[in-house]
C-alpha cells in the first residue's frame, strides 16, 4: 500500500469517517486499527467480547481521542445496533474461527458465525451504513468442516444483503492462512521449537495458502474502494507445503519433524475458488474478484 495514488484514495474514504470494527481486539481487527488512523478518520469504534484483549488494547491507543472501546457479542442485536449509530464503514473480523473448536461446538458456531452475521446486516441496513465488509476464509470454498460451512452461508448472506437496502454495500474478502494470526500454525511451530520439542505436522503432504496480516488488510481496504455491492475479493496467494514452514523455521536446529495425523475433515489442500466461481471472476492487479452476476445481478435488483 505504498503507492501515492492509492494512499490518496484511502484518505478520501476514510478522514472524518466514522467505523466500526466487529471482532476489533484480533489479529485482523487490531491491524486494520493500527492502519487506518493514519488516514484521520473522525472515530473508530472497537467491537469485541475479548474483555482482556480489549484492555491491552486501550493502554496500546491511550493517547488516541478517536477511539472507543465497546463490550459486547453480535449475537446480541440490540448492543450491535447501538454501536452501528451514525456508522460509515463497518469491517466484519467478529466470528469463531477454530476449526475443532466449531466441530466440537457446532452449535455455538452458528450461533456466532451465521446468527451473528444476520444481526450485523440487519443493523448495518436500518442504520443506513455505507458498506459492510465481510472477513471470510478459503475454507468457505467447498466446506467439509462445521465452521468452513458456516462461513460459507456468511457469504452467501453478505451477498443477499445487497438487496436489503438501497444505500449500504456489503461485500465479502475471502483470506488463506495469515502469517502468526492466532489460528496460523507458524506460533505453535515457534512455540514448539522453543521448548526443543518435535514439531508436530497432520499430514506431510498438506499444503496452505499464506498471506501476511499486510497483504490482509490491503485486501480489505481495495475491497473498500472497489466494492459495489456482492463480490467476493481474494488476495492472489501462493500455496506453501507446511512441512517446508517447518523445515524454514527450523533451519539448523535438530529438531524431529513427526506427522501425527489428519484431524476430523481436514483437507490436505484448500481452494481458493470453487469451479464456478472461476468462470464468474476477474483478475485486478493482485486480487481476484468474484462478481455477483453468475447468479443473479444483485445490483439491479435493488431497483
Amino acid at each position: 500500500m505504498n503507492s501515492g495514488k492509492f494512499i490518496k484514495k484511502l484518505e478520501n474514504m476514510f478522514k472524518n469517517k466514522n467505523i466500526l470494527i466487529t471482532g476489533g481486539t484480533g489479529t485482523i481487527g487490531s491491524g486494520i486499527t493500527e492502519k487506518i488512523f493514519r488516514y484521520k478518520p473522525n472515530v473508530v469504534r472497537i467491537f469485541s467480547n475479548d474483555e482482556n484483549a480489549m484492555f491491552q488494547m486501550i493502554r496500546k491507543y491511550d493517547t488516541f481521542k478517536n477511539i472507543r472501546f465497546l463490550i459486547g457479542d453480535i449475537r446480541d442485536k440490540n448492543r450491535l445496533s447501538l454501536a452501528m449509530n451514525d456508522i460509515d464503514i463497518v469491517y466484519h473480523c467478529a466470528s469463531l474461527k477454530h476449526v475443532p473448536l466449531c466441530e466440537y461446538n457446532p452449535f455455538e458456531a452458528i450461533k456466532t458465525n451465521v446468527l451473528g452475521t444476520q444481526n450485523l446486516l440487519e443493523t448495518a441496513s436500518y442504520n443506513d451504513v455505507s458498506k459492510v465488509i465481510n472477513i471470510s476464509t478459503d475454507k468457505a470454498v467447498n466446506p467439509i468442516t462445521t465452521m468452513g460451512a458456516t462461513k460459507l452461508l456468511t457469504e452467501r448472506l453478505v451477498m443477499d444483503a445487497n438487496r436489503l437496502s438501497t444505500h449500504t454495500i456489503y461485500s465479502n474478502v475471502r483470506f488463506g492462512n495469515v502469517r502468526l494470526s492466532r489460528g496460523s500454525v507458524i506460533p505453535i511451530f515457534k512455540e514448539q521449537i522453543k521448548k526443543g520439542d518435535p514439531i508436530t505436522i497432520t499430514d506431510f503432504r498438506m499444503t496452505r495458502y499464506m498471506m501476511s496480516i499486510n497483504d490482509a488488510i490491503e485486501l480489505i481496504f481495495k475491497a473498500t474502494e472497489l466494492s459495489k455491492g456482492g463480490e467476493i475479493f481474494v488476495f492472489k496467494m501462493k500455496e506453501y507445503r507446511i512441512l517446508d514452514i517447518a523445515k524454514e523455521l527450523i533451519g539448523n536446529k535438530h529438531l524431529h519433524i513427526k506427522e501425527i495425523g489428519s484431524r476430523k475433515n481436514e483437507k490436505l489442500h484448500e481452494e481458493l475458488l470453487t469451479e464456478y466461481e472461476k468462470n464468474t471472476s476477474r483478475i485486478y492487479d493482485k486480487l481476484i474478484i468474484i462478481n455477483p452476476q453468475g447468479e443473479y445481478d444483485l445490483r439491479s435488483m435493488k431497483k
